[in-house]
């Protein structure tokens, strides 16, 4: 070959070489670029994140900040945002008022009853939704997203002359039905989503394994469906541990008075309004709560596949 066609086999090599090398490097620019335009955007949604979370929690934070601060550090000109000097005498007002555990103790049982049958009773009732197919099924399904739909204020009347009529007013047995009633339609359909995302062919397996259909329900389902149980009971104990409106028309009597009535009428006997106590008694009713969800929320996630496969 000569020297010319050595340079003519040379030069188009480089030609292709550069071509194929320019776009690699092209590639690698705009890939850097990208992973930047994501990174950024990353860190505007986790700021915007933070910013909500102080928002949401600045409420929390102001309450539990009022509760520990004296009359004068609360109606001073200057907002403190810390309670400097540590003050103790709002809390100390609470607990040594005997009317606030006769108070917590109605609540707990209100609530526990409450909870109680609303969980069985929508249990039951979601697992019929879920797992039977009748006639009536669908019209039983708009019924309880109806029922839902009603607002609680115009059921007030007629909840208080059948509470009347069976002699429940001013009773713990009388208002816990009542909040179960109310919990009890938006458990049925959370259940019900639980339930229909339970595989039916985990309890016919059981069953050719040798259980009946109660026992495979019993051993299969519902260990699967305990999430579901724990997600829908910390909704039914909120609705029943904040409620007001309802315990106001069928409490009247004070000592069976709930925390919430507790809390509006501890303030009577004042003639301007106590802010620090008033904070305090919210802050000790909110731990109850608090510390319910803090044992339960880690079991929320578990169970999901528990005893799905057979080993």
């Amino acid at each position: 070959m000569t020297t010319t066609d050595a340079h003519a086999t040379t030069a188009p090599a480089s030609a292709v070489t550069g071509a194929i090398g320019r776009p690699a490097r092209s590639g690698g620019t705009g890939s850097t670029r990208a992973g930047r335009v994501r990174t950024v955007r990353r860190t505007l949604v986790n700021v915007f994140g933070a910013l909500l979370a102080v928002i949401w929690v600045f409420p929390v934070y102001w309450m539990v900040n009022t509760s520990f601060q004296s009359e004068e550090g609360l109606y001073g000109d200057v907002p403190q945002f810390f309670p400097v000097p540590f003050n103790l005498s709002n809390y100390q007002a609470i607990v040594s008022d005997p009317t606030f555990w006769a108070a917590m103790r109605v609540s707990a049982v209100v609530t526990a009853i409450a909870v109680t049958v609303a969980l069985m009773s929508a249990f039951l009732a979601a697992v019929a939704l879920s797992r039977f197919r009748f006639k009536t099924r669908t019209a039983m399904v708009v019924t309880v997203l109806v029922i839902q739909m009603i607002p609680a204020e115009a059921l007030f009347i007629s909840q208080y002359r059948l509470l009347d009529d069976w002699g429940q007013i001013n009773s713990v047995l009388g208002l816990s039905l009542l909040y179960a009633g109310h919990s009890i339609p938006i458990t049925i359909w959370m259940l019900k989503g639980f339930v229909d995302g339970i595989p039916i062919e985990l309890e016919e397996a059981a069953t050719i394994d040798g259980c009946s259909r109660f026992g495979a329900f019993m051993r299969v389902t519902l260990p699967l469906l305990a999430p579901g149980m724990v997600a829908s009971g910390i909704f039914a104990l909120l609705a029943s541990w904040n409620e007001y409106t309802l315990a106001l028309v069928v409490m009247k009597d004070n000592a069976a008075a709930t925390l919430p009535l507790w809390l509006k009428r501890y303030n009577v006997s004042y003639e301007a309004t106590d802010w620090g106590g008033i904070m305090a008694g919210s802050t000790l009713i909110a731990i109850p709560v608090i510390i319910v969800f803090l044992i339960v929320q880690g079991r929320m996630a578990t169970g999901l596949v528990a005893g799905a496969v057979k080993g």
